[in-house]
């Protein structure tokens, strides 16, 4: 923006170069425009260029909020020098996910006197640091950090145990079995708990849920409002977390309105997780609710539970029938309206009456879907991935149809097959000679066919026949988009060896393709999309439409596009990401990828590229390349290459990075390792959690949390 030693131009040569003069701009234009500049660049840079600009970069709208999460190039001495030269102006600090900080620079927070709001998740924090650095934050009231191994509830100071009794707002990393500084925190109101703790240690030994000694305090609850936690697999996430529900089971709090357990896999249902499910529907009125699929599955729970002004649900995975969904949850469309972000991934019956008799395949109850839009009206993100959706041939009735009324959504995830057209859809082989095809529509050509080079010829050819490009035309203010394939499960999975083989595309999906993807191309304002297992992807031609004209694009994730034997995609992907300007996170997850020379001087292209993952079984690389690229595209800070190479061009290419880039980008994190190796969990658990579940671990993201969980 400004270098630091710029001077500011005179009014008479500004004139004659662009005849305006940013100077002359008035005190709330510069402040919206320096709003935008990094806080460490305001304060160590832009405010050094005059006298205006050093009185502007110290306002207190610059610097009450300093977010500090994805400013990759700050280091240990700018984060010294800020907190020495704004340290008393800060009242809310994010430094969540500066994991190349050293624990050391945490001392510096010291000198924010003023905190109220503090997030040091992912950051390397020890118990006499943290008491250290808490006993002089008199006023915080939020608080994010870590629990690693090592930490030790005792060290903590009693000036710092009372800053935590003050604390409202805890969100805690768990590495480790423990309370962390829970049972310190007497006035919670919002507990987010994340738990990450691994079966095994790295020595192979498995790790027990039992608490650590000397944890024998018990968690407040008493003015709880929000509880939340996710659990990684494993089964001592479950042993832990269970340890935290006890005390809510015995005396579920009054003033209760946000209760969400995010648990993958089977979490089994107790005694005492019933008692406080059953303590729940007696006593508090629900904004938001998540819980484990065996909690549900199979129970009345849902006739039970009242809601208030509910904002959130999330029935991800569950049995949960259509019936039920609208009977008990919708409550016949009254009182949804204020919902506004609703997950349904891997709700396989959630579109239909019933499930008891009903096949995966079958087609969905169009009624249950318009009684859900209609009640839910204000949805702003909507999950309906890992599931089979098919419309019937009901004219109107189409899913994609009847979600072009929601106008207001957000972020959309969908199954690929719920997105076809009935008519074009891939007639399914009879199984027997006297069977009749469910669908009568034309089979798709063997070939490639040809596809309009212009986008709006292409446009007048699918606005009336494709109800997905109807949709797509209708949500012109999306963001998000996930499209999923049912069956699609990503070659690297969390804290188990990789994928080799992965599941047939459904039959309905076989006709979704380059079309379908450049109709995507209609939304201006998208800013993060994924694809995955489009099986009638021929050339990629739509992919050059989407960077053509979705110029806002941040987040790119493809996975498992066309045939599994041959990246059909390369030369239209490579004529995408030339027009990507935006884009910071590029995720491709494909077989025999091949990341040479043409490859990376494309993405070249990309200059504000910070994170590339690439997972490709049987994949291959060009270290040369890799090398030129990092050196041409300087934003870049994560490298992951998960690959068909061996062990040790892996590592040398690996070791060539860090000791090429590390020093000038202290946040540069590189994984390059073969996709197949025995030790690749072990590689795994050293990647930073932000990459990792940002990026890295193939998930769908839409309505995975409630919006605006934290900050």
């Amino acid at each position: 923006f400004f270098s630091p030693h710029q001077e500011v131009v005179s009014e008479e040569s500004e004139e004659e170069s662009n005849g305006v003069n940013l100077m002359e701009f008035s005190d709330e234009i510069l402040l919206h425009i320096l709003s935008y500049v990094p806080c460490t660049d305001l304060v160590l840079n832009v405010r050094r260029t005059c006298r205006k600009l050093a009185t502007l970069c110290l306002d207190k709208s610059l610097t009450h909020t300093v977010l500090l999460q994805k400013d990759y190039k700050v280091n240990k001495d700018k984060v010294k020098q800020l907190m020495r030269d704004i340290g008393k102006e800060i009242y809310q600090l994010n430094m969540a996910g500066c994991y190349w900080l050293p624990s050391s620079t945490i001392d510096h927070v010291t000198r924010c006197k003023n905190l109220v709001k503090l997030n040091l998740s992912g950051c390397h924090v020890t118990s006499l640091r943290l008491s250290k650095m808490l006993s002089s934050l008199q006023h915080l009231r939020s608080l994010a950090i870590d629990v690693n191994p090592g930490f030790d509830a005792s060290q903590l100071s009693s000036e710092c145990k009372a800053t935590l009794s003050r604390v409202s707002e805890l969100k805690q990393t768990l590495y480790t079995p423990s309370y962390g500084v829970v049972p310190c925190c007497t006035s919670l109101e919002k507990l987010l708990l994340y738990f990450e703790i691994l079966d095994r240690s790295r020595e192979g030994f498995m790790l027990s849920g039992q608490l650590m000694v000397g944890e024998s305090n018990v968690p407040h609850y008493q003015n709880l409002r929000i509880f939340y936690a996710r659990l990684a697999p494993g089964y001592v996430n479950q042993e832990v977390v269970r340890l935290y529900l006890a005390v809510l089971s015995d005396r579920t709090p009054e003033n209760l309105h946000a209760f969400l357990i995010s648990a993958p896999g089977s979490f089994a249902e107790t005694g005492a997780t019933k008692n406080l499910l059953d303590s729940m529907a007696r006593n508090v009125r629900l904004d938001a609710l998540q819980l484990p699929k065996a909690w549900i599955n199979g129970s009345g729970l849902l006739q039970h539970l009242k809601f208030n002004n509910p904002f959130y649900f999330s029935f991800s995975r569950c049995t949960l029938s259509g019936g039920h969904l609208i009977q008990r949850v919708i409550n016949g469309g009254k009182d949804l309206k204020s919902l506004t972000s609703l997950n349904l991934s891997g709700c396989v019956h959630c579109l239909a009456p019933e499930s008891l008799f009903r096949k995966a395949e079958d087609d969905i109850d169009s009624s249950i879907l318009e009684s859900l839009v209609v009640s839910c009206c204000n949805l702003r993100h909507l999950n309906l991935s890992a599931a089979h959706h098919h419309s019937s041939e009901s004219i109107g009735n189409h899913l994609c149809q009847l979600l072009s009324r929601l106008k207001h959504l957000l972020s959309l995830a969908l199954p690929v097959c719920s997105i076809t057209d009935v008519a074009a859809s891939v007639e399914k082989p009879p199984t027997t000679p006297n069977v009749v095809p469910q669908t009568f529509g034309k089979k798709v050509r063997i070939g490639i066919p040809t596809y309009p080079r212009n986008l709006g010829d292409q446009a007048n050819q699918k606005v009336e026949s494709s109800v997905f490009w109807a949709l797509m035309g209708s949500l012109r203010f999306l963001e998000t988009l996930e499209i999923i394939g049912s069956s699609f499960s990503s070659a690297m999975p969390r804290n188990e060896p990789a994928i080799r083989n992965s599941l047939p595309p459904c039959v309905r999906a076989q006709s979704v393709g380059d079309s379908e993807v450049a109709a995507i191309s209609q939304l201006t304002y998208l800013q993060s999309l994924t694809l995955a297992q489009l099986p009638n992807i021929l050339t990629g031609s739509g992919l050059v439409n989407i960077g053509l004209q979705c110029q806002h694009l941040r987040t790119l994730s493809l996975a498992n596009l066309g045939m599994m034997g041959k990246v059909v995609y390369m030369s239209a992907l490579m004529d995408m990401l030339k027009h990507c300007r935006c884009l910071r996170d590029l995720r491709l997850e494909q077989p025999y990828f091949c990341a040479g020379a043409q490859f990376f001087q494309a993405l070249s292209h990309c200059s504000s590229l910070q994170r590339l993952c690439i997972v490709s079984r049987s994949g291959t690389l060009q270290s040369d390349a890799v090398m030129s690229f990092m050196a041409s595209c300087l934003e870049v800070i994560m490298c992951h290459m998960f690959m068909g190479e061996s062990l040790t061009v892996c590592k040398n290419l690996q070791q060539s990075i860090v000791r090429s880039f590390q020093a000038e980008r202290p946040a540069l994190n590189v994984v390059i390792f073969p996709l197949l190796h025995e030790d690749l969990t072990e590689v795994i658990r050293d990647v930073p959690m932000r990459h990792l579940d940002e990026i890295t671990l193939f998930k769908s993201r839409v309505a995975e949390e409630p919006p605006n969980l934290w900050w």
